[in-house]
């Protein structure tokens, strides 16, 4: 059978019988697949792994506890052979043979009358990559196109212009905290769909430079206002261009919904029927500590952390902040768009009853190449600010987790 190139063939497996042999690690790996299918799937091993228990406990397999018996393969369709006994093995695979079931063996797939690919899933596409010759078979290598591809059906690189699938309507896709490659999967390949993006400061700016010639990139902070408020602009500019029949894609910074304006945007469409699909994008008052290796939460430090925005100072009539209860709470505070305010932030958590001597960290530019990581206090965090130059966009972590975490190398940190 080596000599010669396997046949490739989707199985249909929803409610067929599919039996496995060994509950280790390559039944862990291929079951999820085999459930995905619907298939109805019988484990027999006198073991297994914790994953592959629980998928027993949950009722997504049947599990007969005990080594493997001839007979075990009757009535199947599809057998995966994969115990540690390789007289098991040898025996199972001939009956298998008889009863002209398909059997893929992880211990030798010369002796084995099916190969399982390398494969991969993009919006409603299978990828299959299975080596031709079974002398040269390289797992990794077969993994590696089969990676290749897939992403570039993710990012839209690898599908032809005019076969190029569009989104209509708008797509409010959160960009992630500014480092390209923390954009979502399918944030991207929206991205590589639209006909029209709308950006924010904030999004990751690099995405841009990778778009076809013919995609239209509007600044949102450019936008001409006339006689309306920066946001309703921006609503009317989106709503404008999908009544054009254009796919738009609004990319912000970091989540749509986490200080982004995107329900407002979202609302707006919806009243004027347009419709929209939201993407989450991953929040810089995450993300950004982490990449500045400093954990919002960690065991025995902080149990619970909060995110707020510091836009407005906590004397302002239009804060919605609760800064004296905030002064009492022993978690982490990350406060976003408050490099400004920070020293009446400072003041007002310390005469609520919050330490002077609490951790501060600002991580200026988090996750791009100009990230840098300036530590204070909070006594200390105005004038900081001040001489050190600290520019928006910053986070600032307030709490003993700033203390705990790992320097990351090859971050400037003061």
């Amino acid at each position: 059978m080596a000599e010669h190139p396997a046949y490739l063939v989707g199985l249909r497996l929803a409610g067929r019988r599919v039996v496995v042999l060994g509950g280790g690690q390559v039944a862990q790996r291929r079951l999820p697949a085999l459930i995905a299918a619907g298939a109805d799937i019988h484990l027999v091993s006198p073991e297994a792994t914790p994953s592959v228990e629980a998928m027993a406990d949950a009722g997504e397999i049947a599990w007969t506890r005990r080594p493997y018996e001839d007979g075990d393969l009757a009535d199947a369709w599809y057998a995966l052979i994969a115990t540690r006994d390789p007289a098991a093995n040898t025996a199972a695979s001939a009956e298998a043979e008889r009863h002209r079931v398909w059997c893929v063996r992880s211990d030798d797939a010369d002796a084995a009358t099916a190969w399982t690919p390398a494969t991969g899933h993009s919006e409603g596409v299978t990828v299959a990559v299975l080596t031709t010759d079974a002398r040269g078979r390289d797992p990794r290598h077969t993994a590696a196109v089969r990676d290749a591809v897939v992403e570039g059906l993710r990012d839209g690189t690898l599908v032809a212009p005019h076969f190029r699938t569009r989104t209509p309507g708008v797509s409010l896709v959160g960009g992630g905290p500014g480092d390209p490659d923390l954009i979502t999967v399918r944030g991207r390949r929206l991205l590589a769909e639209a006909d029209v993006v709308i950006a924010d400061r904030l999004g990751p700016r690099d995405l841009l430079a990778e778009l076809p010639a013919h995609v239209e990139v509007i600044d949102a902070a450019k936008i001409p206002y006339g006689r309306f408020m920066a946001q309703e602009a921006i609503n009317n500019a989106l709503i404008e261009h999908a009544r054009q029949g254009k796919s738009v894609v609004r990319l912000k910074g970091g989540d749509p919904f986490v200080f982004g304006r995107g329900m407002e945007e979202a609302q707006a469409l919806a009243e004027v029927g347009i419709a929209c699909t939201v993407v989450p994008g991953i929040s810089s008052s995450i993300s950004v500590p982490g990449a500045a290796g400093i954990p919002v939460t960690h065991r025995g430090v902080a149990h619970e952390f909060t995110v707020v925005s510091g836009h407005v100072a906590p004397d302002d009539e239009r804060s919605l902040v609760d800064w004296q209860s905030l002064a009492k709470l022993t978690g982490t505070l990350v406060i976003l768009m408050g490099v400004d305010k920070i020293g009446a932030i400072a003041r007002t958590l310390m005469d609520h009853g919050k330490s002077p001597g609490t951790p501060v960290a600002l991580v200026q530019e988090g996750t791009t190449a100009a990230q840098r990581r300036v530590d204070a206090t909070l006594e200390t965090v105005a004038d900081t600010v001040r001489t050190q130059d600290v520019k928006p966009p910053a986070v600032i972590v307030v709490g003993e987790v700033v203390n705990v975490g790992v320097r990351i190398p090859g971050k400037q940190t003061e």
